[in-house]
């Protein structure tokens, strides 16, 4: 998935600021073209997309809405690139479309509060309770822009969709990979689909089984009327039996959305599976718990190779191969899964896949199903393919209590700096400069703001060495469930590259 963040408002902003700036002029005045590297600017315009929550009438969710502190180093000034004094990064509700199948949802109702950020470095945050809470759209411009980031969390006491459910929302696009989706009659996988824009867009859903493509009974494609939401239960899709392990591929044919699948298990709880990172020869799949009492692989391979995949624990001392499999045959246009029994021996870690034969570097997507706890006291989180932290990241919605925060270096020893926001009530922010060795995985307690009141979030910015992949464990246990969500973090895109002007053209107009 391109995860595209920048938009062509943007784009033409940050041209027109770096235009008429890099040429010389010569003693005669002509202009001299002359060779300027490519500057580093941010973007003035960013959307992201929150899925409607839950359907459960005692759902409790939180939004926490946040922006980066500016580090000096190709970030806004106070008034942005594009000199406008006015900056706003806001979450409005979407409408409610009619879901394939199914009748109209109820009116939707909104936040108790906008998730409106000020300012950049504190986090605001917003609440909602119920069924009926809708799907926000969002926008941030100016110096809000760079880096926003909106966690939505929920705490679902009771039900079939019992549960902690976090996700990070996400940018529009017009392609997403899910695997570890399921048609499985105990499963209640929803895709939720959001259109931010003033026009309808068309999505179709493809959905792939151990044996293939699974016969579609929606041809037309899915309507995404401007401005809403719909959620689509994959089970209503395909006539085909019932299959524990799918992959969802989502892509448009008009228009871009945002998507997200929620999952619901009869046994084990809800949460949402983000999408994979692009389908790539690695993947790398982080933050495993240390308690973890089943992890489940499932893979795909989208293109016309079949892929073998080597399988590897990347834990706090090294790299190992597990005792359970130790390699993965997918085949191509077929999910493939394999149950990891035993995996984790009281250390966290991380997944690492990589093709066996290093010349044949298929690309695949991937996802982890892990579960804590035992018998009916067992709760579900997801974790995807996640790229490496490039730049920056951020995950929001942190507690006093509770975060755990896993870095993987595949390669080589990496730096990072880990900075704790102020609180979203008060605190002063805090940093931290960790090492992660390489080839293994360093979990931690993230630091905690000085006087933290409320939640604040966790920003982690790559200094220097080998790749890193990172996700946050969020948990909140109730009634003896140890319930917890897990996300992965995403590079912020805060930046874009643009190239320097050859000819100032102002000079010529005599």
């Amino acid at each position: 998935m391109k995860r595209t963040t920048l938009s062509l408002i943007a784009v033409a902003t940050a041209l027109a600021a770096v235009t008429g700036v890099a040429a010389l002029t010569a003693p005669d005045g002509s202009a001299t073209a002359t060779a300027q590297a490519p500057a580093r600017l941010p973007v003035e315009r960013v959307s992201l997309l929150c899925p409607s929550p839950s359907r459960s009438e005692v759902a409790e969710t939180t939004y926490t809405s946040y922006t980066p502190a500016s580090t000096g180093k190709g970030q806004t000034s106070e008034t942005g690139t594009g000199g406008a004094k006015t900056a706003h990064a806001e979450l409005t509700p979407a409408a409610a479309a009619a879901t394939p199948g199914e009748t109209p949802a109820k009116k939707p109702k909104a936040p108790k509060a906008p998730a409106t950020v000020s300012k950049p470095g504190t986090p605001v945050t917003a609440e909602a309770d119920g069924a009926t809470v809708p799907a926000l759209t969002g926008t941030a411009t100016g110096t809000l822009a760079p880096g926003w980031t909106v966690q939505q969390t929920t705490l679902n006491p009771a039900g079939g969709s019992r549960g902690l459910l976090g996700t990070g929302c996400a940018a529009p696009d017009t392609d997403f990979w899910f695997p570890a989706a399921s048609t499985a009659k105990q499963r209640q996988d929803y895709v939720h689909l959001t259109n931010p824009d003033d026009s309808a867009a068309v999505a179709d859903i493809e959905l792939y089984g151990p044996e293939g493509a699974l016969k579609s009974q929606i041809t037309e494609g899915i309507p995404v009327p401007a401005h809403s939401s719909v959620p689509v239960l994959l089970s209503t899709l395909t006539g085909d039996p019932a299959q524990q392990d799918v992959t969802v591929h989502v892509t448009t044919r008009s228009g871009r959305v945002g998507a997200v699948l929620g999952a619901a298990d009869d046994k084990l709880g809800s949460d949402w599976l983000p999408a994979s990172a692009d389908p790539a020869g690695t993947a790398v799949l982080p933050g495993i718990p240390a308690d973890a009492s089943s992890v489940r692989l499932v893979a795909f391979a989208p293109g016309d190779d079949d892929a073998d995949l080597k399988i590897q624990l990347v834990t706090p001392t090294g790299t190992i191969v597990p005792a359970s499999a130790d390699a993965l045959h997918v085949k191509s246009g077929m999910t493939a899964a394999v149950d990891l029994k035993d995996l984790m021996r009281s250390e966290p870690g991380s997944l690492l896949l990589t093709p066996v034969d290093p010349k044949k570097a298929t690309p695949v997507v991937a996802a982890l199903q892990v579960v804590r706890g035992k018998g009916e006291k067992q709760e579900v989180a997801f974790i995807p393919a996640a790229a490496a932290v490039e730049g920056r990241a951020t995950v929001a919605d942190n507690r006093a209590k509770g975060s755990t925060l896993a870095l993987t270096a595949p390669g080589a020893t990496a730096e990072v700096r880990i900075t704790a926001s102020a609180g979203s009530q008060g605190g002063t922010p805090v940093s931290k400069t960790v090492t992660v060795k390489a080839g293994a995985t360093t979990s931690l307690t993230p630091p905690v703001p000085e006087g933290l009141k409320g939640t604040y979030a966790l920003t982690v910015e790559h200094l220097s060495g080998g790749p890193v992949h990172a996700s946050r464990t969020l948990e909140l246990p109730r009634d003896g469930i140890p319930m917890f969500t897990i996300q992965t973090f995403n590079d912020d895109r805060s930046t874009v590259e643009v190239p320097a002007a050859r000819q100032d053209l102002s000079v010529l107009d005599d």
